[in-house]
């Protein structure tokens, strides 16, 4: 299959693996996605497999960009499309009705997990919130700050310990507002039974929640958030083309959708470059790029030490490769917003959001944004969720057939005459069902996690 026209590797659809197209001598670019993706190390023969033994990236050091939009803006579609939501009283909107448990500190996630286990409350391990100086307590308190303030959670318990460095009364400084009514604290050494008063709270807030009832919501409304994982051949051809087809018909909508993975953006970030319709949209992007890049050579780690060996088993060779087939997640529209650890997505359109390409790292990240789902593209397969839904859409058939209790929805039609219209309809029908109740693997096997990005020291 070529991908496209000025490709000089095809794609082999039974294993996902390039294969030279034409003739390709040694020095010359590698061509897959209309882009170069790496460099041929040797004189390539028509019909050769092209892979880590023939080719290497042409990526190197930080760059320098010049802003040149040249995009198309998605135009709006007026629509009546509502889902099944929870309309929160300050005006937010879930799609699920959950209480969950927000630790301060690690040292209180069994605390947590025998609160779960006694009320159904959802409870997120993590090991930070103490010993930990800078930045990186910065960004632990910001992430949990927006796990709070997640619609899909109608109460939530803040769990404490009381001698951590993000302790509850320093955390309350960083939450801000928040109604009494909703989230509700509890510092364990103050209680000689932590396990009655945190069942005692939790059941308040249960209360809480049951005066929120479904009701229509506009799907202007929807917040959705973009990721892969375990990618292969196929997932630039399946799943990450489809799920840019979904973005850009929800931002038609007026809904928001969220990119993240930046260092799966490196050698397709001009892509993205060229669509921010304004110079400071433009320098924003940039920094999301080089100050990512600088935190490789700051630790001495090689910028371009991807793709993963799965990637590779998969077909994948190159980070350009990886890239270019990853932010197709994103669609084809303008970016509206540039995003970092812990803020608050705010905008319509799509937003890019600072942060590694780690799965539970970035799906975290993700979350604490707000978006109410996200749709996580594989070809490799992986059980993992966050604390929102989290939709596993397969790159090909044999995965959605042979991992049924992790894919939600296979994208490997495409290879076999589905067009890309229909099928996209297909995916907004049934994440319009997700969005309104219907729960995804992760929710049935209560796969649920969370990890908090660092950067520095721990005491």
């Amino acid at each position: 299959m070529l991908i496209n026209r000025l490709d000089n590797v095809e794609v082999n659809l039974s294993d996902g693996h390039k294969y030279a197209f034409c003739d390709i001598k040694k020095g010359e670019n590698i061509i897959k996605y209309g882009n170069p993706i790496g460099y041929a190390l040797c004189d390539i023969c028509q019909g050769e497999h092209v892979h880590s033994h023939n080719m290497k990236t042409n990526l190197s050091g930080n760059i320098t960009y010049t802003y040149a939009p040249d995009f198309v803006p998605i135009e709006r579609i007026k629509t009546d499309k509502t889902f099944m939501g929870y309309v929160r009283e300050n005006g937010d909107v879930g799609i699920r009705n959950e209480i969950w448990i927000i630790n301060t500190v690690g040292c209180v996630n069994k605390v947590a997990k025998k609160l779960s286990e006694l009320t159904g409350a959802r409870h997120f391990e993590h090991p930070f919130g103490c010993s930990q100086l800078g930045d990186d307590q910065t960004t632990t308190q910001l992430i949990l700050k927006g796990l709070v303030n997640h619609p899909n959670a109608a109460g939530v318990l803040v769990l404490g310990l009381g001698c951590e460095n993000n302790n509850i009364e320093v955390f309350k400084k960083v939450l801000g507002e928040y109604n009494p009514s909703r989230v509700k604290f509890l510092n364990t050494r103050d209680f000689d039974d932590e396990i009655a008063e945190g069942v005692s709270l939790i059941n308040t807030l249960k209360t809480y929640a049951e005066t929120f009832q479904k009701q229509p919501v506009p799907i202007s409304k929807l917040k959705v958030g973009l990721k892969c994982g375990g990618s292969d051949g196929y997932s630039g051809i399946t799943a990450n083309p489809l799920v840019g087809s979904f973005s850009d018909r929800m931002i038609a909508y007026g809904a928001s959708c969220v990119l993240t993975e930046v260092p799966e953006m490196f050698g397709a970030e001009h892509l993205l470059m060229q669509r921010c319709p304004t110079k400071e949209l433009f320098d924003k992007t940039v920094a999301l790029i080089n100050d990512f890049k600088d935190y490789y050579t700051k630790h001495n780690q090689v910028i371009y030490e991807n793709p993963s060996p799965g990637n590779k088993e998969g077909g994948i060779t190159t980070l350009e490769e990886k890239s270019l087939g990853c932010v197709q997640k994103g669609g084809s529209g303008e970016v509206a917003d540039v995003l970092t650890y812990g803020d608050a997505l705010t905008k319509n359109g799509l937003s890019l959001l600072n942060g590694p390409g780690n799965d539970i790292v970035a799906i975290t990240n993700l979350t604490a944004a707000g978006v109410h789902m996200i749709l996580f593209t594989t070809g490799r397969g992986t059980p993992v969720g966050g604390p929102v839904p989290t939709v596993k859409i397969a790159t090909n058939h044999n995965l959605a057939e042979r991992k049924k209790n992790w894919i939600d929805f296979d994208a490997s039609p495409l290879l076999t005459g589905t067009s890309m219209e229909e099928l996209t309809d297909a995916l907004e029908t049934y994440l319009v069902s997700v969005a309104s109740g219907v729960e995804t693997k992760n929710e049935m096997n209560d796969y649920r996690e969370i990890s908090i990005f660092k950067d520095g020291v721990v005491l």
